[in-house]
């Protein structure tokens, strides 16, 4: 046995003996090996939880786009964005009246569609993202939808201004610039009227929001919406209580902010952007070429207006201010108007007695009685010449008005004003409202009857008076709303402001209007809303970032307040704030003063305003020019703010004491009473800048400190 190979042997211990072993080896350690196995098993408990808790990252991607992504975050409920690759963070939303703690599941209920991304918090609401064709290259959007499921739950979405600075919304009483500085409780996003409402939105306004990051936030026109600001904190988007309606809205992402508001066409799909006076575009308008002189004399009768006009005309001679546009007022306007013709009956009641007494608000409705005579063309020609006439109108009619009143038992006309909806079988009553402080019907313009009367009746005014131009004012808020009447569909929101704009747009060149919304893209003129003659945030301060939210709105074709205000303020008869509101004016689309300078000022405030109206002339129309058509193919604003040059620095991001026209010229005036110094950001880091009152060239990227500028000078740079 011994010379056998080994190999015979394989050196196993056969399965039985193996076995038999090693039960009879474990058996007195058993207690000893399931102490050890407990003390592993909790020792890997602890770990993983140990790991979740310290390595596990709070946020959960939901969804990724090529260019950026959304994210959950469990600790507070938000959505965060974030941009790709390298996860930059754009933007955070803390998301309301839902459980902020409950993640969303890792396979969601649209998992098989990689570019939707699906959630239902049980008897609260549904949430679905989804990625969604871009506006324009460079940037990528998406959708943010949510459903409430039981009527009482309001949605609410709130984003953080925590390292963004927000621009665009709505315009305010004392307008800010960005938006964190401002303060609002949560309301309609309806324009309104800053005069009837201070602590409401004014006539200028998009549901359209701009962060510094390069995101924007659109909210669809037909979304009942709330908004709330809370300074350097937040601002709200929230849908009404009580109306189970769906929140939804639209994010894009950009590689900055000015490439944001390059990507964001500021017309509506499908609408050409159209410039006022396209037809006199060449030279541009009297209104952008001269002042605005406002009529502010008797308004007694037609025959002192009449003389009040010549008056103010013969004095505008007299100091060699001859060129430009007198406007009256709405009350003036009526007075005039009175005078034209005999009073004649709304369409509708030609068969009806027509009363001895005259009222301005019952003339001009039947051709045959709206065609001016020769003379009365050249008596009309004769009230403002040689300079142009404009005149004042709403869609209001007073209630005591002949007008009005012989409507009601016209039939017919009975459908020109906004009613209460009837109850079944019953008939309509009029809506009515206020209107500088009068109660009064307005317009309805959901009838096709009722706005070809109106503005045939414009028309044929404007002939008879001879007026260039006409202004309407009242073209703000909801009626409805503010009576909280329910609404016919198309006059939701904003909708009677966007309707009658479009109307008013057909009546040609020359039409200024009181308010915007979705209508950037008209040829309309738009009245900023009035300022307090003093140097606050609701007077001079708030001019520029009035300015600037105008016109990245797509208002670049705005009239300013008058030069030092038109409401009372603490500062009336301040020859300084007058002198400082002027240099500012000289730089935008039209001057306008209420106050003659040589009524206000002494003769050098007089001189130097007939300079400021040249350099307007000669160096401000031919920018306005250049810029419309850039505006017209682009839809850049032409009136930008300094980040539009420095779109990553944060600097830029706060100053709303500037401004740039296109990409040419930087305007930093002063805006401190008192002041005769202040330091200057320079935008456009390899740029160069020259001083026009100096001759002396600045690098971009850079701050000019205590840069001098006596009361006669406005510091003006050119590229």
């Amino acid at each position: 046995d011994r010379t056998m190979p080994l190999s015979r042997h394989t050196g196993q211990i056969p399965e039985s003996t193996w076995t038999l072993g090693f039960r009879e080896m474990t058996e007195p350690w058993k207690g000893a090996v399931g102490c050890l196995g407990v003390a592993v098993f909790f020792a890997m408990t602890i770990g993983i939880i140990s790991w979740q808790a310290v390595e596990q990252s709070p946020e959960e991607w939901v969804l990724r786009g090529r260019d950026a992504g959304m994210l959950w975050e469990r600790g507070r409920g938000a959505l965060l964005l974030r941009a790709l690759p390298a996860g930059r963070p754009v933007l955070a939303i803390a998301v309301g009246s839902v459980p902020a703690t409950e993640p969303p599941p890792p396979r969601d209920r649209c998992w098989h569609d990689g570019g939707q991304f699906c959630y239902s918090w049980e008897e609260d609401a549904e949430l679905r993202l989804s990625l969604e064709p871009p506006a324009a290259a460079g940037t990528e959007c998406y959708g943010v939808r949510w459903t409430p499921l039981r009527p009482e739950v309001t949605l609410k979405d709130c984003f953080s201004m925590a390292n963004v600075s927000w621009y665009g919304g709505p315009s305010i009483r004392a307008q800010r610039w960005p938006l964190n500085d401002a303060e609002s409780p949560a309301q309609p996003l309806v324009s309104g009227d800053l005069g009837t409402n201070p602590g409401g939105f004014g006539p200028v306004l998009e549901r359209y929001f701009l962060g510094s990051t390069g995101v924007t936030v659109t909210v669809a026109p037909e979304v009942p919406l709330l908004l709330s600001v809370e300074s350097h904190r937040q601002f709200c988007l929230e849908t009404p209580a009580g109306r189970a309606e769906p929140l939804h809205y639209q994010l894009c992402v950009s590689a900055d902010v000015a490439a944001a508001r390059r990507h964001t066409a500021s017309a509506p799909a499908g609408a050409a952007r159209t410039p006022p006076d396209t037809a006199l575009l060449g030279n541009f308008s009297p209104l952008c070429r001269s002042p605005i002189w406002q009529y502010h004399g008797p308004e007694g009768s037609a025959a002192k207006i009449r003389r009040g006009l010549r008056s103010l005309v013969r004095r505008l001679k007299r100091h060699r201010l001859q060129e430009g546009v007198v406007a009256l007022g709405e009350r003036g306007t009526a007075v005039l108007a009175a005078a034209v013709r005999p009073p004649c009956r709304p369409p509708g009641t030609w068969g009806a007695r027509v009363p001895s007494a005259p009222s301005p608000h019952c003339r001009l409705c039947r051709p045959q009685d709206l065609v001016p005579s020769e003379r009365g063309k050249r008596q009309a020609r004769a009230l403002a010449e040689p300079l142009e006439l404009s005149i004042t109108l709403s869609p209001y009619a007073g209630v005591t008005s002949p007008l009005f009143l012989r409507s009601l038992r016209g039939g017919e006309a009975a459908g020109y004003w906004l009613s209460r909806q009837p109850r079944a079988g019953g008939s309509s009553i009029p809506l009515l409202t206020t209107w500088k402080g009068q109660l009064c019907a307005r317009l309805n313009v959901t009838s096709e009857a009722a706005l070809g009367w109106y503005l045939a009746r414009a028309r044929r005014l404007r002939q008879a008076l001879g007026a260039t131009y006409v202004a309407f004012e009242g073209v703000e808020g909801n009626s409805f709303l503010e009576q909280d009447v329910p609404a016919p569909a198309e006059l939701s929101g904003d909708g009677y402001t966007e309707v009658l704009a479009a109307a008013l747009a057909t009546l040609g060149n020359g039409t200024v209007i009181s308010a915007g919304t979705r209508s950037s893209h008209l040829p309309l003129f738009v009245q900023m809303s009035p300022l307090r003659s003093d140097w606050s945030h609701t007077g001079l301060k708030g001019l520029i970032p009035s300015v600037l939210h105008y016109s990245l709105l797509g208002y670049n074709f705005f009239i300013p307040d008058a030069v030092g205000g038109s409401v009372a303020g603490a500062a009336p008869g301040d020859a300084e704030l007058f002198v400082r509101w002027l240099q500012i004016v000289t730089f935008l689309p039209v001057m306008a003063f209420g106050t003659p300078p040589w009524l206000c000022c002494d003769a050098w405030v007089l001189n130097l305003t007939r300079q400021c109206i040249q350099r307007h002339r000669d160096f401000v129309v031919p920018l306005l020019l250049k810029y419309s058509e850039e505006w017209q193919s682009l839809g850049y604003p032409i009136f930008r703010p300094t980040w539009w040059l420095s779109p990553t620095d944060p600097a830029a991001f706060t100053i709303e004491d500037e401004f740039l026209i296109g990409d040419e010229v930087l305007v930093a005036p002063i805006t401190e009473k008192g002041q005769t110094w202040r330091d200057i950001y320079l935008p456009g880091e390899g740029h160069l800048w020259l001083d026009t009152n100096t001759a002396r060239v600045f690098d971009g990227g850079t701050t000019l400190r205590n840069y001098s500028a006596s009361l006669a000078e406005v510091p003006v740079f050119v590229k």
